[in-house]
């Protein structure tokens, strides 16, 4: 275990649990790596670009907030109402000094406050004249989340600031765009500021939600009730203002011969990052992890190392932290990063003792049963919608199993509203004849989340 310690800045730590033997002839190596960052304050960039943190207040941020306006959100009247009074609620928990803009959304995307191409700083006054603002947002139009999403990255990026976030409210289906638009609108804001999406009521498309958090390294949820709205959004505003480092990447260096299978986050969520390497010099590549707070993450990483005869041990590969370095833009890669200090090493070591060989890291085992149980909950849910009921039964109760053996109550609660569970060990389920939309949509925007293990 190695860690980063700066006056004032948080603290990173990296740890690796593995289970480092290989039989003769084992090429597949896995590891859990858990990151920790503590007791920050300002963020670890500090170091490189001073000017951007004021002592006492925590790193400078900015914040956009993007709501929903289109003609849904009407339907039923309290729904604008209510996405009004959460983004009062959002805007009172700024910090003093966050630079922040509000954006209205519907087929085109629309400054509500501050105006002018600009961010407003947060203090009492500014913060009253939001508010007031609100007041005249009202329903009409359709949906181009693109659109909202370019505006916000314009307005994020005019500020000098360490940390860009932004918040979206949506109430519907991204119906005046095509898929394609949004792709490209997500692709050109990935690593430029890190966004929440929440998706209020039951109208709005699971898939673009999560995908927009996805892309964007930020959270997605169902607001099922408008009315818990204000709640959720001061939250998600709190958790914000917590964050102290921005675009940290988690760095692997692997030795010749050495391939990364994959790479994905498996706590507090499942998220897929193999295929978001950039490269970072020789036999390196970095894996892109958002804002940090303080708060803890685990990865799983698959190498496969070359062939090595017993008695042999070779470092599988290197694990560290970097961030950009001032002025090196906004994705760490080769030349423009610092390092964090915090380092673990993923070992192979080939033997013929078959008990250590054989024996599987419980770690690795939880996290991988983890990964399956996101994958088998959307797998059914899919079967369920195309018709195949029998299909969406068998992968129903291998999550309701596999929920049950790894201790994830939440996700075994959602999962009792959609099936009835005969047998939770052996993963006997009835699909249930109703099931509310709300119930099937949580269930299906949740599905990701994990439990950590218990080490």
């Amino acid at each position: 275990m190695a860690n980063f310690s700066k006056s004032n800045a948080p603290q990173f730590s990296v740890d690796v649990y593995q289970n480092e033997y290989l039989p003769e002839g084992g090429r597949e190596v896995n590891a859990i790596v858990t990151v920790t960052a503590t007791g920050g304050g300002t963020i670890g960039s500090a170091v490189s670009a001073p000017h951007l943190y004021s002592p006492g207040h925590g790193p400078s941020a900015a914040v956009a907030i993007m709501v929903d306006c289109s003609g849904s959100m009407d339907y039923p009247p309290t729904k604008m109402r209510n996405a009004r009074d959460a983004t009062a609620a959002a805007i009172d928990t700024l910090r003093d000094g966050v630079h922040f803009a509000v954006i209205g959304g519907t087929h085109v995307a629309k400054e509500v406050y501050p105006g002018g191409g600009r961010l407003a700083v947060a203090d009492a006054t500014t913060r009253d004249q939001a508010k007031q603002a609100l007041r005249r947002l009202g329903a009409g139009g359709g949906t181009a989340i693109g659109t909202w999403l370019r505006l916000a990255d314009r307005l994020l990026s005019s500020a000098d600031v360490s940390i860009r976030h932004g918040i979206l409210l949506t109430d519907g289906r991204n119906e005046h765009e095509s898929p394609e638009d949004l792709k490209a609108t997500l692709d050109a804001c990935a690593g430029r500021f890190t966004c929440d999406a929440r998706g209020v009521g039951t109208d709005w498309e699971v898939k673009e939600v999560t995908g927009i958090a996805s892309a964007l390294l930020g959270t997605a949820d169902i607001v099922a009730d408008p009315a818990g709205l204000a709640a959720d959004f001061t939250q998600m505003m709190e958790t914000a203002m917590g964050k102290e480092v921005a675009d940290v990447s988690l760095r692997l260096w692997t030795p010749v011969g050495t391939e990364i299978k994959f790479v994905k986050q498996v706590a507090p969520t499942v998220e897929e990052l193999t295929d978001r390497r950039t490269e970072a010099g020789p036999r390196a590549g970095d894996y892109p992890t958002g804002s940090w707070g303080d708060e803890s993450r685990d990865y799983h990483v698959c190498v496969q190392v070359p062939t090595a005869n017993i008695g042999q041990e070779m470092l599988a590969a290197r694990v560290s932290l970097v961030i950009p370095q001032a002025g090196g833009g906004s994705r760490p890669g080769a030349g423009d990063a610092q390092s964090l200090g915090a380092q673990g090493l993923v070992r192979a070591v080939w033997t013929d003792d078959m008990v250590a060989s054989t024996s599987i890291n419980p770690q690795v085992a939880h996290y991988t049963g983890q990964a399956e149980l996101a994958r088998a909950i959307q797998q059914g849910l899919d079967l369920r919608k195309a018709g195949d009921f029998d299909g969406a039964t068998a992968k129903l109760g291998r999550a309701v199993q596999l929920a049950s053996v790894s201790g994830n109550a939440d996700t075994a609660k959602l999962l009792a509203k959609v099936v009835d569970v005969v047998d939770a060990a052996t993963g006997t389920v009835r699909l249930k004849a109703k099931v509310a939309e709300a119930d099937e949509m949580t269930l299906e925007t949740r599905s990701t989340k994990t439990v950590r293990v218990k080490k």
